[in-house]
């Protein structure tokens, strides 16, 4: 028994073991220093002036150096930065895309999505026509748009959801994480709480319907799909024609009214208190009824199954390619891997901590800022009191 039991822990300790080697990381940065501005490409593309990014922790966080991520910096610009690595392909397994937001400028309108490319991207001509894969993040501006953007390129089309994903839209760091599985389902997560997820085929429009209205089938012409009709024995009362506007019979002509020089008076019109409106017989069940004609369907034949939707053949480069009004945004913790909890326990360890710091931080900030605002305030009365004493006493000294 013992030897029994310590071969199936050495077994599944192997199992592991192999099951975490197995595990990939095609993608990881955290932006530890300021080196990304020779990792990383600006585009170059002619006609365009793009943003630069700074490498910052922002106005408020939780540790100053762990923190730090690239920022926005310029105002109403376009930006578009990138970086190529090892090209890989998720076929046969699952996609984790992650990342964290953090929009401390309170944006008004902006992007804060990624894009993942494959090895055509040339960095210094990145724009925003440039073909991609996979676009994944949250778009802003304002009060209409904040959603999360699930975007996948497919047969030279790029197709949306066709679900509604809000974003956060706070000014606090926030994990977005895009999580493609191999049987062609998905989950989107914030903060790793699920906020959607389903099948790949329901939810975009990548292949047409698997049915279809049969075109040799037309609805009868008999067929009578009115659940009621007018009462044939209900008529329309004498007295039922009534104007909608009548004379005011209070009105009277004004003493000082010339025919000649005003033209012929009229009194004002006013609502007629018994009107009836349009008459419309009394509604009865229709006896020849059928109830809702409903279309036959047939198998589409424009529908081919494809087990494969989820697959991206070449993945080997992501880029931000984005407009923001208001700068600001701070990007970082970039994942991409195959390995779900592995991408969960990362975002699990840095979140929550970076979360509570900064709404401390923010919160000081914010008191401060108050307490200063009050002082000058303060001041300022003041000094008007003071200003106001100096006048009584001058008006004193002038009637002495």
């Amino acid at each position: 028994m013992r030897a029994s039991a310590k071969f199936s822990l050495c077994t599944l300790l192997c199992l592991v073991t192999a099951l975490a080697v197995g595990a990939e990381i095609f993608f990881e940065d955290n932006f530890p220093d300021d080196s990304f501005e020779n990792e990383w490409t600006y585009s170059e593309y002619s006609g365009k002036e793009f943003g630069k990014f700074v490498h910052s922790s922002g106005y408020f966080y939780n540790d100053f150096e762990a923190d730090k991520g690239i920022q926005t910096t310029q105002d109403a610009k376009f930006y578009a930065l990138s970086k190529k690595f090892s090209p890989f392909s998720n076929e046969g397994k699952n996609l984790v895309i992650q990342y964290s937001v953090k929009h401390e400028q309170n944006i008004d309108c902006g992007g804060g999505y990624i894009k993942l490319f494959n090895c055509d991207l040339e960095p210094k001509e990145m724009h925003s026509e440039t073909p991609y894969e996979i676009m994944f993040g949250p778009d802003i501006c304002g009060l209409a748009t904040r959603k999360v953007h699930v975007i996948f390129s497919y047969k030279g089309k790029n197709l949306l959801i066709n679900k509604d994903i809000r974003c956060i839209d706070d000014v606090y760091t926030h994990f977005y994480t895009l999580i493609l599985k191999s049987d062609n389902t998905y989950e989107v997560l914030i903060d790793n709480e699920n906020v959607e997820y389903g099948e790949l085929e329901a939810d975009w429009d990548f292949l047409p319907p698997k049915q279809i209205n049969d075109p040799n089938v037309k609805k009868p012409e008999e067929w009578d799909d009115k659940p009621t009709i007018d009462d044939p024995n209900d008529e329309k009362p004498e007295d039922w024609d009534k104007p909608k506007l009548i004379p005011d019979p209070a009105a009277t002509k004004p003493e000082d009214w010339d025919d000649e020089m005003d033209g012929e008076w009229e009194p004002a019109m006013i609502d007629n208190p018994d009107f009836k409106g349009e008459w419309k017989p009394k509604q009865i069940d229709n006896p020849n009824y059928k109830g809702v004609w409903v279309h036959p369907k047939i198998d589409n034949p424009e529908y081919k199954k494809d087990d494969k939707l989820y697959a991206r053949k070449e993945i080997c480069a992501i880029g931000f390619d984005l407009w923001q009004v208001k700068s600001g945004t701070i990007f970082n913790n970039i994942l991409i891997t195959d390995d779900i909890e592995m991408a969960k326990e990362k975002a699990d360890a840095i979140w929550k901590p970076r979360y509570e710091g900064e709404k401390i931080m923010k919160d000081a900030i914010d008191e401060e800022e108050s307490k200063k605002i009050k002082q000058e305030a303060k001041k300022s009365n003041d000094e008007e009191d003071g200003e106001e004493n100096e006048e009584l006493t001058d008006n004193d000294h002038d009637e002495l």
